[in-house]
């Protein structure tokens, strides 16, 4: 006879947990890529240490050709992995990004933040946004790293992600919003693919978060006070017609809408496509069509 312990209790779309509290999940673990100097793209990147308990860290890149004379807007990215997969040092995120910021001549910011089950939701929030803040510390150009000191423009920031990294997106923009980000203006926003609540997958998140609020609660299902105080003055979404969260995505852009939000938002809906085509084949022309609509996004005002 099987130990009860073998016995599933939970199963959902990304795991698996057993009677005993062991998480299977269903995808083997990344492999990381070291940051490098990258011929291809000219963009070089690098690590850097934000907290070591808990393990919060990032990866930043910048092209090899940039002058410190030409103040660069800042990019905060965080990738997406349903909170329990995938990293900022894969190759898909990595290899993005250094494409992203070769064509938008911008210095990205990527987060390395906890995941479930090692680290349950809210890590994931709270690790974003104390590396968030780790960035703005040096607004005044005498924080910890050199690149951020000499390149970026702190009046010029923009915070991205896919999937998961769209909703904890979200909540930055909220948190700016609320509470400030001293020394940082965050221009805009953009939500690629982004998982909102309101899809069989809710329940996978409120058990992946034990402190959960219930199906209301604002991380899932967004507040209309919090969209009317996002921290920023501009927000692009894309969608995709064959990704079970195009519906999600549609009423987060019709939310924020009718929020009472001054700022401008625009909608992308890439026809015919799955959840985060464009990671797997950055050369597709839609994902390029992705990339270059992004990077016309953040270079609109320059």
């Amino acid at each position: 006879m099987a130990s009860s312990d073998e016995e599933i209790t939970h199963h959902f779309r990304f795991f698996h947990e057993y009677k005993d509290g062991r998480v299977v999940i269903h995808r083997p673990p990344v492999e990381k890529l070291p940051p490098s100097d990258d011929p291809v793209t000219g963009v070089r990147s690098k690590d850097a240490v934000i907290s070591s308990e808990p393990a919060v860290s990032v990866r930043i890149f910048i092209q090899k050709s940039a002058d410190s004379t030409q103040k660069l807007p800042l990019l905060f990215y965080i990738h997406g992995g349903g909170f329990c997969m995938q990293s900022a040092f894969s190759a898909q995120h990595h290899n993005f990004l250094n494409t992203f910021v070769a064509k938008a001549n911008v210095i990205a910011v990527s987060v390395e933040y906890g995941l479930f089950p090692t680290r349950p939701i809210p890590a994931c929030y709270e690790d974003s946004w104390a590396a968030l803040q780790w960035v703005a510390s040096h607004s005044n150009r005498n924080g910890p790293e050199p690149w951020l000191n000499d390149y970026a423009d702190f009046q010029r920031v923009f915070i991205g992600g896919n999937s998961a990294g769209g909703n904890i997106s979200h909540t930055l923009a909220v948190r700016v919003g609320s509470i400030g980000l001293p020394g940082v203006k965050v221009v805009g926003v953009v939500l690629i693919h982004p998982y909102f609540g309101g899809t069989g997958d809710d329940r996978m998140w409120l058990h992946m978060c034990p402190t959960n609020g219930g199906l209301e609660d604002p991380r899932l299902k967004p507040a209309a006070g919090d969209l009317a105080r996002l921290g920023c003055e501009r927000v692009l979404i894309f969608v995709a017609e064959k990704d079970h969260l195009m519906d999600v995505g549609k009423r987060y852009y019709e939310e924020l809408k009718k929020s009472g939000w001054g700022g401008s938002v625009e909608i992308v809906e890439n026809l015919g496509e799955e959840h985060c085509f464009h990671l797997h084949n950055l050369k597709y022309d839609k994902a390029v069509a992705v990339i270059d609509k992004f990077v016309s996004f953040v270079k609109q005002d320059r």
